[in-house]
């Protein structure tokens, strides 16, 4: 039984992640053709714009919190403290390595080979030591409109089968005006929260040769949000901006997410007389308004 489940995972691995690739990416400007999604803005122009704005569109630069954070796993995780990697230099590094961090901020880097994760490895630590050249190449790759819209558009495969190449799912049927995804087909979880779960999920992923992952907020808002009597999405609260999706990085956003009250009182105390020392009392509330803990990514 072991053994099954090795294979399946392995067999996960080396599959491409939707039948947009022939082959595997040898560089990341390989992948960023694979995975181009420039023809959508014709149509969808107003979403491309939210999308080009939102942190998704350089999901490997993000805040740039996200590309620092990165660089740490790979010198610090991959390359020092995970002694039983195999990677000691850049070189090293395989695809399986960046998995912990890049099967939620680039699924796609499985249509790709170990060398472009050496590429975004050696780029994320540059980046975050300030190369412009480079962070302006992990900003080339990034969550795009195949990664909800193709092959995290269906769940579960026993029902409802895998992602068909050539088709863009949504939340209707009918014919689709692009020259390699023709067909528009509905998925049934594009208005459902664990669409976005798949990525913002649980907490380590134990699937992985090293279980870690980000925490993050669906089981925030699955077990505490939901049984408390919530009944919103994901994305009835965070596209009320189209695509651009924001967090509580948002101006905005943490207005609405976070309500503050402040009570004061000033008052003389006289520790004896003749004394005079003044003294306030200050009430402080905050009400979390989100569905989920904040701040989290």
């Amino acid at each position: 039984m072991r053994l099954l489940r090795l294979m399946a995972v392995l067999l996960f691995i080396a599959l491409p992640l939707t039948a947009v690739a022939a082959e595997k990416a040898k560089s990341i400007d390989e992948l960023a053709k694979m995975y181009d999604v420039s023809s959508c803005k014709g149509c969808h122009t107003k979403i491309y714009e939210e999308w080009e704005k939102s942190y998704h569109a350089s999901s490997l630069v993000g805040s740039p919190r996200t590309m620092a954070t990165i660089a740490s796993a790979v010198k610090d995780g991959i390359l020092k403290e995970w002694t039983k990697s195999g990677a000691k230099e850049v070189k090293d590094i395989k695809v399986e390595h960046m998995l912990s961090c890049l099967k939620c901020h680039l699924p796609q880097i499985k249509d790709a080979t170990d060398a472009v994760a050496q590429e975004i490895a050696k780029a994320a630590i540059d980046g975050a030591a300030g190369d412009d050249a480079a962070k302006a190449k992990l900003k080339k790759l990034g969550i795009n409109c195949l990664t909800c819209h193709n092959h995290k558009a269906l769940i579960h495969k026993w029902t409802d089968g895998e992602p068909e190449a050539g088709v863009i799912y949504g939340n209707k049927e009918g014919a689709h005006a692009d020259a390699k995804f023709k067909s528009l087909k509905k998925s049934p979880i594009m208005k459902e929260s664990i669409l976005c779960g798949q990525c913002h999920g649980l907490g380590p992923n134990f699937d992985l040769t090293e279980p870690t992952q980000c925490a993050t907020l669906y089981g925030s808002y699955l077990h505490a949000y939901v049984p408390s009597g919530g009944n919103k999405t994901c994305q009835e609260c965070h596209m009320t901006k189209g695509h651009f999706m924001p967090g509580y990085r948002d101006p905005e956003q943490a207005k609405k997410a976070v309500t503050v009250s402040v009570d004061a009182t000033g008052y003389y105390f006289l520790p004896k007389p003749g004394d005079s020392q003044p003294t306030a009392k200050v009430t402080v509330k905050m009400l979390n308004n989100a569905g989920h803990r904040i701040p989290d990514g």
